[in-house]
């Protein structure tokens, strides 16, 4: 895009006015000012301070880095060579090797840099602040002097973005003032956004950063673009101004508790209610959603009733999870939150009406979730003051982060890759080490400030104050969870979680759970793959999994049956000889050490050879009608089964209630004598006569004696009375 041709000639005349400023007095000058010129007037002194800058270079640094830290020194108000002399007396010697020193002391001057930015109001709105944190990501990634040097001297030194409405691009260099092509294919990687959003935790968080750079570069493969950028940081400015202007609602305000404040509500507009559904009756509202509560006012007449509180906040074992609406309790409509907990006789329905999709449910269920497991995750680790003011913060700048991405992309990240800290922690593998990280990450917040300086000067990291990162960020967008605020403001705040040159513990562990995050996704994807619908298909397939279990208990019975004697015979006798002299405890281990010498062998032989593919031969296909009579089928003869597991219980408990006298005599002898029995006689001489007698079952010399004991137990078991049942049916009270 290039400028436009007024723009030029404003351009060209500031120019030539400058050249005869010197013999006209300052009188131009005095009048540049008093006119629309003066942005550019003042464009040019700041290169002009800038060509005054330009003897203190750092030579180990690119073009681009340069410029940043031209930029940091003046929002230090510190030189260049001073914060180089600082860098160098602040960090250990590891963090000053020549392979590492360029971007080290680039990451040293920008935190310190954004440390200040940050202090600043509304500095979401300013574009100079997007271009430069933009622009710290570039010099991160080539920010030696001999990385890029010919991209470094052509673009994105520094670039100031105008308003819209202006539609001009300026272009201010340490070394020169020029018109300058934006050049859309400049992007940034992974590793650069999550080393510079992070540090900014308005814009991004240490956890969450990577899936945040996922989201933003999904339709540029991989690679975020300025204008991607600046659109994200335009969204979550916009957020959090709305949400910093949400007024409580007067009819719950009285409700509220000390440092709740409101995240969201819905259902206000008459076009997208929400829906209340206990039981079967459903009724319309407005939804609030705080950081300790669900708040859900029924509409009235001409007004809200007093609402009803659903809390978040103490340990009620809530649970949420999605739900299915309908009329008159009917379970139809994919679009609502269920939640529940100790203190609800039963379920709460909270219906989003959309004509089509759930999304609206989607992003309502993923706030709750995260608002639950902040303070699960408060209670188990007991926080209070500071400590749980932070652990509320990072959720809920978690939470706004979310819905900015949510309205400026129409994304919603879930699993593994949602935008919520607590939520990503309760999904990712090893999310508990993550939490116990952020839990000590806190617990080091509330040392004393001698031994923190001390610990941070000693591992290279930034003197960044006590006061917590996400909650002094909070603060300063107009979200108060605490009323000491002459306290805090009289304490420095953290800068970030993130060290210069060095990954943090939290880092750390987000990186190891990123790691196991893959494997799981890649098992995932094969587990995806194999799937295969129909009931007759998934029978077939487990039938050819089990053919080995299958041909075995096929073998066992074959010589239970006795169709082979001389097999049978052998086969009884090696397994009492083998219980008589103790080895069946051997058994066990034997098949595990074979099984595990198989595996090694496959190992060793198939070391990254791809399986082939399982071959299975698929059953005669069923139209949808004979596939229903199956599945009825199936159902019936599982209700059957539970039917007759039923009848077992209650035949049971007949006996033991002696509602047949006779029968509980003879079960009461039969347990005695098998009682003394177990006493006197080793256990494994029963092993071997209950392995004798349901082995032998079929010899043809027990047969008949087997078929008439087996017929003696039948008829006297069909004799014993079932135990009464009472069906019970609870009245649903009505309710509104």
């Amino acid at each position: 895009m290039y400028l436009k041709e007024s723009d030029v000639s404003s351009f060209l005349i500031l120019r030539l006015l400058l050249e005869t400023e010197e013999m006209n007095g300052g009188i131009i000058e005095d009048f540049i000012r008093q006119t629309p010129l003066r942005s550019l007037f003042d464009k040019y002194n700041n290169s002009s301070s800038d060509d005054e800058s330009g003897a203190n270079l750092i030579p180990e640094l690119s073009h681009l880095a340069n410029s940043v830290v031209a930029r940091c020194s003046r929002i230090i108000r510190r030189s260049t060579i001073e914060l180089q002399l600082k860098f160098n007396e602040d960090v250990p010697d590891h963090l000053r090797k020549p392979a590492t020193y360029s971007r080290n002391l680039l990451e040293y001057c920008s935190y310190q840099a954004l440390q200040l930015l940050t202090k600043t109001p509304n500095y979401l709105a300013d574009k100079k602040f997007r271009r430069l944190t933009y622009d710290m990501m570039l010099a991160w990634e080539a920010p030696r002097s001999n990385e890029l040097k010919t991209k470094d001297d052509i673009c994105h030194h520094s670039s100031e973005i105008d308003d819209e409405d202006d539609g001009s691009f300026f272009y201010t260099n340490t070394m020169s003032m020029a018109v300058q092509v934006v050049d859309h294919n400049k992007t940034v990687g992974s590793q650069a956004f999550g080393r510079i959003a992070s540090a900014c935790p308005a814009i991004a968080d240490p956890i969450t950063v990577h899936n945040l750079f996922d989201a933003l570069s999904s339709s540029t493969n991989g690679k975020l673009h300025f204008i991607v950028y600046d659109k994200y940081i335009g969204s979550l400015d916009k957020v959090y101004r709305s949400l910093k202007n949400l007024s409580v609602p007067s009819i719950i305000s009285g409700q509220f508790e000390k440092g709740e404040i409101i995240l969201d509500n819905d259902g206000a507009m008459s076009t997208q209610p929400i829906l209340q559904h206990i039981g079967i009756s459903a009724w319309p509202g407005r939804l609030t959603l705080t950081n300790h509560a669900l708040y859900f006012e029924s509409l009235g007449v001409g007004s809200y009733d007093k609402a009803m509180v659903y809390d978040l906040a103490s340990n009620l074992k809530q649970v949420v999870k999605s739900g299915l609406t309908g009329p008159l309790g009917a379970r139809i409509f994919d679009k609502a939150v269920m939640f529940n907990s100790n203190a609800l006789e039963e379920p709460v329905y909270f219906e989003f009406t959309e004509f089509k999709g759930h999304s609206r449910r989607d992003y309502w269920l993923a706030i709750i979730l995260e608002i639950t497991y902040v303070n699960r995750f408060i209670r188990k680790y007991d926080l209070k003051g500071i400590q749980k003011a932070e652990a509320y913060s990072k959720a809920i700048i978690g939470i706004f982060q979310y819905r900015a991405v949510k309205e400026a992309f129409r994304i919603m990240p879930s699993h593994f890759k949602t935008l919520l800290s607590f939520s990503l922690a309760e999904e990712l593998p090893k999310g508990d080490e993550i939490l116990y990280a952020l839990y000590n990450h806190l617990e080091n917040m509330c040392s004393s400030s001698e031994l923190n300086n001390k610990r941070m000067q000693s591992n290279g990291k930034i003197d960044r104050g006590f006061l917590p990162v996400s909650l002094q960020t909070l603060m300063g967008l107009g979200f108060l969870l605490l009323k000491d605020t002459d306290v805090i403001k009289q304490r420095d705040f953290l800068i970030s979680d993130v060290f210069v040159g060095d990954f943090s513990p939290l880092e750390m562990a987000v990186k190891e759970s990123r790691c196991y995050t893959g494997l799981a996704e890649a098992a995932q994807a094969t587990v995806e793959q194999v799937k295969v619908e129909g009931i007759d298909t998934n029978v077939a397939v487990m039938k050819e999994l089990l053919f080995p279990v299958i041909e075995l208990l096929e073998r066992l019975s074959f010589l239970a049956a006795w169709e082979d004697s001389f097999k049978s015979t052998s086969f009884l006798m090696s397994i009492l000889y083998a219980v008589h002299r103790g080895w069946i405890r051997y058994f066990l281990p034997c098949i595990l050490v074979f099984t595990a010498m198989a595996m090694l062998w496959n190992r060793y032989h198939n070391n990254g050879v791809q399986l082939k593919a399982f071959r299975i031969t698929l059953p005669p296909g069923r139209n949808p009608v004979e596939q229903l009579v199956s599945l009825q089928e199936a159902i019936s003869q599982f209700e059957s089964v539970i039917q007759a597991g039923n009848i077992i219980l209650l035949k049971i408990r007949a006996i033991l209630l002696a509602a047949l006298p006779q029968a509980t005599d003879k079960v009461a002898v039969l347990l005695l004598m098998t009682a003394i029995a177990f006493a006197l006689v080793p256990l494994k001489i029963f092993l071997m006569l209950a392995f004798l007698e349901g082995f032998t079952r079929e010899m043809p010399l027990r047969r008949d004696v087997s078929e008439k004991f087996v017929r003696r137990m039948k008829e006297w078991w069909i004799h014993i009375p079932a135990a009464p049942v009472e069906l019970i049916r609870i009245e649903e009270k009505k309710k509104k």
